[in-house]
């Protein structure tokens, strides 16, 4: 490996000043060999990722279009889908990946040494030493982050929380990842706040944690990890829930966020990370795997992922299950049209669903559904604006709210909905929205209920009741006029349900009506043809909502908590994916029989026909809600929600933050 990288870094070093290539080409080789000779640990973080920034970008090779526009078409786009692989070289350089940072600087060597011939070579040679590169290391790179997820022994980023001297934020520059101010100010605030508070912060995660395996009736007992994931700048509140942790017995294992094209997912921050330097460039090359994929990279891809667990099949199955802080309050984001991003083709795409969705069923092997839980948490950033510090203590107080008071009000809603076999839904003002969802029947009411009711433990704060809808009768149209999702901004989103499936859809994100449609394929089915609606809740956190609206931040709450200011509807897998079968039951003590419906029932004969690998929550905000029913037999309604106020008896103690907006 020595001798390997020191040809490699011997002849890179000579690049910038040769010649040998022609133009537009030598251009791009001296332009990235200077990036890739540039990344060391003592580099300037910003340096690192000058190239990419909002500022830059228009004139960088990541960007498709200024890649096409400088070495033309398809040469262009193949080229930027390389350099934005290379740039996977720093996390190497930081975790002392000598492998990694050399088979990184074969590639480009390899590309560049074509073009250095008498002929330019064609873009499939080119897209060959692509997939080659790809296809060689992806077994290893698969098992690398497999093993990341399981092995406390990999402990580079635990390493840096447990010993790094958290008073001084200098720390953070050694992870690797993008710095942004508002990360600096992040960590920097938490450095101000008192022991007591950074706790109590601790606390309400790791207890949430601990009661989601409680109330699934689940046992820790012989459990040692749990994967920690969040965004740099809330170190010290890690570190306080590692301690936690581990008097529950449980070791915490980090892995970084996907940045090799063979382990990225839908979720760009599955895994630690830092800031999103560019949130376009993400974009722009979210479907870079359309240039190799076909039936044998899907073939080849799901074998390595059995490999990489069957390597590790025994701390696979001692593992708890994931722990995650996420973050918002940055500007929402909604990306411009990139005409030259490579784009999967339909045939691709239905492949793409059935690689993630057969990768999702083999992890259930090693990672047993029924064994494992999760939590999640939220927290605002800096960039939230100058409220930051009231919006924070604010999201203190909603995370450690009494889940007693909501569970009682709760159940109130339940035994409401459970007399009626539908809810109507309906907005109000610019609001079309205008729906009928069905329930499943209970057999015996004294004993069963379709609604969980929800608090404050996997998903925190605590606020909602939600159930699995009967698809057949599940009909109507879902409007809201701002939403923000999966780290993209929606205007004006209009989705028409046709016996629970989604059967037409728009936004009014773009002037070309078809580009918004793109843009709810891409971000909201994920290239699927159609989505059922896995999930209805009412929520119930009137104290977020409040929040949103006092601090004027109501589009830049995530979802984890906007899902909890009013009813919400999740298109996708139900909450009980890969659990149906398992009992459910409320503190009543009534089963929770909800947990189907006619699409994942396929489980039992085609299970990659009953599998989505995704579930996308849209909020209706009280102020766009005109009223809530609930349907009875015999043509009855008992009001839950009118005019944006909750009107069942024993639920009136919701609308009391309310009134501070009237």
């Amino acid at each position: 490996m020595n001798e390997r990288m020191e040809l490699a870094l011997g002849r890179l070093a000579g690049i910038p000043d040769e010649r040998i290539v022609p133009e537009p080409y030598g251009d791009y080789f001296r332009r990235v060999a200077m990036f890739l000779l540039s990344v060391r640990k003592d580099a300037d973080n910003a340096e690192l990722y000058r190239d990419i920034l909002p500022e830059n970008y228009g004139e960088s090779y990541a960007n498709p279009d200024y890649a096409v526009k400088m070495l033309g078409s398809p040469m262009g786009q193949l080229l930027s889908a390389v350099y934005a692989e290379l740039r996977g070289i720093i996390p190497c350089v930081f975790e002392d990946d000598e492998e990694g940072v050399c088979v990184l600087l074969e590639l480009f060597l390899e590309i560049y040494g074509d073009f250095s011939g008498d002929e330019l070579p064609s873009p499939e040679g080119v897209k060959l030493h692509f997939r080659s590169y790809l296809e060689d290391y992806m077994p290893a790179y698969i098992a690398d982050r497999i093993r990341r997820q399981v092995d406390p022994e990999m402990s580079f980023a635990a390493d840096i929380i447990k010993n790094a001297d958290l008073s001084n934020t200098d720390y953070l520059y050694r992870f690797g990842e993008y710095v942004s101010e508002d990360t600096v100010a992040s960590a920097a605030y938490l450095i101000t706040l008192p022991e007591e508070k950074v706790r109590s912060m601790a606390n309400a995660f790791t207890e949430g944690y601990r009661l989601g395996f409680e109330h699934a009736g689940k046992t820790l007992q012989g459990k040692k990890t749990v994967q920690i994931v969040y965004e740099l700048g809330f170190e010290r509140m890690i570190r306080c829930a590692l301690e936690n942790f581990e008097q529950m017995g449980l070791a915490a294992t980090f892995v970084r966020a996907p940045y090799r094209l063979v382990t990225k997912t839908q979720n760009r921050k599955n895994g630690y990370t830092g800031a999103i330097p560019n949130m376009q460039f993400d974009y722009d090359h979210r479907d870079d795997l359309g240039l190799v994929l076909d039936d044998e990279y899907a073939t080849h891809r799901l074998r390595s992922l059995r490999e990489g667990y069957e390597e590790v099949k025994a701390l696979a199955g001692a593992h708890a299950g994931p722990a995650v802080l996420e973050t918002f309050g940055e500007e929402p984001f909604t990306p411009a049209a990139c005409e030259n991003r490579i784009q999967m083709t339909d045939a691709q795409q239905a492949k793409s669903v059935r690689m993630r969705n057969e990768g999702i069923q083999i992890t259930q092997r090693y990672i047993r559904e029924e064994e494992r839980s999760f939590t999640i948490i939220s927290f605002p950033v800096p960039a939230i604006g100058k409220d930051f510090r009231e919006i924070f203590d604010e999201v203190i107080r909603i995370n450690t709210l009494d889940n007693r008071v909501y569970g009682d009000i709760q159940q109130a809603l339940i035994d409401a909905l459970d007399k009626g076999y539908a809810a109507r839904i309906k907005g109000k003002g610019a609001n079309a929205t205008d729906l009928i969802v069905r329930f499943h029947p209970l057999s015996d009411g004294e004993k069963e209920t379709a609604f969980e009711n929800c608090v404050a433990d996997v998903n925190i704060p605590v606020g909602e009741v939600f159930t699995s809808p009967q698809l057949m009768g599940t009909n109507g149209v879902l409007f809201v006029s701002r939403v923000f999702l999966n780290g993209y901004e929606f205007m004006d989103l209009s989705i028409t349900i046709k016996d629970g499936m989604v059967s037409d859809y728009s936004c009014g994100n773009f002037g070309d009506r078809q580009e918004g449609r793109r843009y709810i394929e891409d971000n909201i089915l994920f290239h699927h043809p159609s989505l059922p609606m896995g999930e209805f809740a009412i929520g119930t956190n009137t104290a977020a909502y409040v929040m949103g609206r006092k601090y004027n931040i109501e589009a830049r709450l995530p979802i984890l908590i906007a899902e909890k200011t009013g009813p919400h509807f999740a298109f996708g897998d139900t909450c009980y994916s890969w659990e149906e079968d398992n009992p459910v039951y409320n503190p009543d003590g009534k089963e929770i029989i909800a947990r189907d419906n006619s699409i994942s029932l396929l489980r039992k004969t085609d299970p990659g026909k009953a599998y989505f690998g995704c579930h996308t929550d849209i909020t209706i905000p009280y102020e766009e809600l005109g009223s809530i029913c609930v349907l009875t037999a015999g043509g009855g309604e008992i009001p839950i929600i009118e005019d944006g106020r909750f009107v069942l008896p024993g639920t009136e103690a919701l609308n009391g933050p309310l009134d501070y907006v009237g």
